[in-house]
């Protein structure tokens, strides 16, 4: 029997998912109210692995797309949802059974459970990024090598468009253009999977494990200590935060954050590049992380993840980290989603979790 993800699980998985968005995939509240509703309205979704599927299934993943910034503001339309599963089963020729969160990290990581419920389909127990990443190229099936057929994305007002790009980053480049256009947020779907081209291609057990995390976070007396054992993560640093540069631009929350160290760790000052994600913390002129590990602000008291729409200066905060799934340490990986994708003259470290 498939596992089944209940109302009653969505807290768990939005405080997980939270973690897992490196500060991005958008804040996970509003997403929690609409999932904890479709899911007492339509009942549990089944949760299935890779294993599961047959040669009937076909999976479609499915993510907001855009500023998180402007998801705040702007929520998603009754009809986007049904719109994108329709457009998509017209493009790909056969219905879609199962649907797979496009990132696990933030929003995008809840939302397609309660999406599933309400269109009556299978969820997968994976993601494409394992994390939250800004780039429609940064996914795990295109490190696989698997081609992405067509992709569609939709606008709160009903605008549909169908894209067919040579490569995943035409595909960035043509899927951001349309959600500046739209108010720099929309709902996409792509990357059609089936049991043979999933295999391999995915992060499997991310739903699992968020929800795993998220129930560690929310049963403990020492919640950010149980977060950083959950991950085998490292708490880098607790203390404010002194400086805040944050702008929105091209689709993207841009700029970074400036936290300065109080109790144990006064006197330190730690310094993280964003892009709607933590993408880069410095220390003193070293870098401590970089993409594509892991890094999450959290509340100092309550564990919690704070994403970076969220940051406000004087935020009492510590810094997380952990290590990435296996697949981004590959050469492939690190051209798609290492520091130098995005811009940084730096040659990757792995970084390794366990206490500091």
């Amino acid at each position: 029997m498939a596992q089944r993800v209940s109302a009653a699980d969505v807290r768990a998985l939005a405080a997980g998912a939270a973690i897992f968005g490196t500060g991005g995939g958008g804040a996970v509240y509003t997403a929690q109210i609409v999932a904890e509703a479709a899911l007492r309205d339509n009942g549990p979704v089944p949760l299935v692995t890779v294993d599961d599927l047959g040669p009937d299934d076909l999976v479609i993943s499915m993510s907001g797309i855009g500023a998180p910034t402007v998801g705040i503001e702007m929520l998603s339309s009754a009809g986007q949802i049904e719109l994108l599963v329709r457009e998509a089963e017209v493009a790909a020729g056969r219905p879609i059974t199962t649907l797979m969160a496009a990132e696990i990290g933030g929003s995008n990581g809840v939302g397609p459970v309660g999406w599933a419920s309400r269109l009556g389909l299978k969820l997968l127990d994976a993601d494409g990024m394992g994390r939250a990443f800004p780039d429609a190229a940064m996914v795990a099936m295109n490190v696989a090598g698997v081609p992405c057929d067509f992709s569609v994305l939709s606008d709160v007002v009903g605008n549909v468009s169908v894209i067919k790009t040579v490569n995943l980053h035409w595909l960035e480049r043509h899927a951001r253009a349309l959600t500046v256009a739209s108010g720099s947020i929309c709902l996409g779907v792509h990357y059609p999977l089936t049991h043979e081209t999933a295999r391999g291609a995915v992060i499997e057990g991310t739903v699992s494990a968020a929800i795993r995390v998220g129930h560690a976070l929310l049963s403990s007396s020492e919640p950010v200590a149980a977060v950083a054992d959950a991950l085998n993560g490292r708490i880098l640093l607790t203390g404010k935060i002194a400086d805040l540069d944050r702008r929105t631009e091209g689709g993207f929350a841009r700029g970074s954050v400036t936290i300065a160290g109080t109790g144990a760790d006064r006197d330190r000052l730690q310094r993280l590049e964003l892009q709607n994600e933590n993408l880069i913390v410095l220390e003193d002129g070293e870098v401590l992380v970089s993409v594509p590990d892991n890094v999450t602000i959290i509340d100092a008291e309550t564990g919690h993840a704070i994403t970076t729409e969220m940051l406000r200066y004087g935020q009492r905060v510590s810094v997380l980290a952990w290590a990435c799934d296996p697949i981004w340490r590959s050469p492939r990986g690190l051209e798609l989603a290492g520091p130098q994708a995005f811009g940084y003259d730096l040659t990757y470290t792995p970084f390794e979790g366990g206490a500091r």
